[in-house]
């Protein structure tokens, strides 16, 4: 996934969604793993708790 993002990011803006399910610990993961310390930003849409939303913007 850390690739797939790098690869994102080298072409510029993005918005991207990562399924995730109701997996509590698959989300917690990804936010510990790649998410954290990345230059992206990312949440979790109220309207639907089994998904990560990333985005990128270079300014």
């Amino acid at each position: 996934m850390n690739e797939t993002l790098s690869n994102f990011k080298e072409e510029g803006a993005f918005s991207l969604i990562i399924i995730t399910g109701n997996s509590s610990v698959l989300q917690q993961r990804i936010f510990d793993e790649i998410l954290e310390h990345s230059p992206f930003t990312y949440y979790i849409p109220s309207w639907n708790l089994g998904q990560i939303i990333v985005e990128y913007m270079e300014l």
